[in-house]
């Protein structure tokens, strides 16, 4: 009789409540992925970022090792860097000298 006047039986009414839940229970379960996936993305950018702040960090402190290593001491006497390709220079021209004459 409802059913003829228009409105919905109760059994319809019934059914369109389970239809209601149902589709809000979906939504909430694509909420739920699409929150999920934006936190993995956002995780995954910070470790991507502090990544990249570690190497900036660790070539910084390189690269003022190396200068310091090329600086002249406060006295300035020679820096330890230039002793070293110096003597290295120096290892060479003995082994090229040792080696034309005792080559002959």
């Amino acid at each position: 009789m409802a059913a003829e006047n228009g409105g919905l039986s109760d059994d319809e009414r019934r059914e369109l409540e389970e239809l209601r839940a149902e589709k809000a229970r979906r939504e909430e379960a694509q909420r739920t992925q699409r929150e999920r996936a934006e936190l993995k993305r956002l995780k995954a950018e910070q470790e991507r970022t502090r990544a990249e702040a570690e190497k900036d960090r660790r070539a910084r402190e390189l690269r003022e090792r190396n200068a310091k290593l090329m600086e002249p001491d406060d006295d300035l006497r020679m820096p330890t860097g230039q002793k070293v390709v110096l003597l290295a220079l120096a290892v060479i021209a003995v082994a090229i000298v040792l080696v034309m004459t005792l080559g002959r």
